[in-house]
């Protein structure tokens, strides 16, 4: 008998966490599109795609919202642990969160406008721009935003169900769209 009850939801916010993480590291994303190779360059990427899945987990699924919470609490507990090997001392730790926190809402508001239906074709390349490279013109955001427009599109796809029970799949970097970046 086990006196600690599982939380199918924060095991679900886990497995999720791990899969956006796992495709954050992806080489092509520094190697091909250029995403700097850098704690900021990485957070970016880990912020992006785990919007990516929340952005899938709005609505009035059943378990959805709950699993997107634990999502977001899971990520940032991850950061808490990250800044904590890095040597960031206790008194700091709790600051530097709530900026990190306030830096991801921004992105999700700005991505969100950008994936929208009102946004512009360079909306999202600008957006991207300025977060992970810090110039909206960077050569290589064309190709990792048309990379984001695949990957919105490729989880939209995917069952609600399945993302809250803990599986989200993303879209493999083909090579052709490695040549063209």
């Amino acid at each position: 008998m086990s006196f600690f009850k599982k939380d199918p939801a924060l095991e679900a916010g886990q497995a999720l966490y791990a899969a956006a993480v796992e495709q954050a590291r992806m080489p092509a994303l520094y190697e091909v599109f250029g995403t700097p190779d850098t704690v900021e360059g990485r957070f970016e990427q880990v912020a992006m795609h785990v919007y990516l899945i929340l952005r899938r987990l709005k609505g009035d699924e059943p378990g959805a919202r709950k699993v997107g919470q634990k999502l977001f609490d899971v990520m940032f507990d991850n950061m808490d642990d990250s800044l904590r090997e890095l040597g960031v001392g206790d008194m700091s730790i709790g600051r530097k969160i709530r900026t990190m926190a306030g830096n991801f809402y921004g992105r999700v508001a700005v991505y969100e406008d950008a994936l929208g239906s009102n946004a512009s074709e360079d909306d999202l390349a600008k957006a991207l721009g300025r977060n992970i490279f810090e110039d909206e013109h960077a050569v290589s955001v064309e190709p990792l935003s048309d990379y984001v427009r695949m990957a919105a599109a490729f989880i939209e796809e995917q069952p609600v169900a399945r993302i809250v029970g803990g599986i989200v799949r993303f879209p493999q970097i083909l090579k052709h769209e490695q040549q063209t970046a």
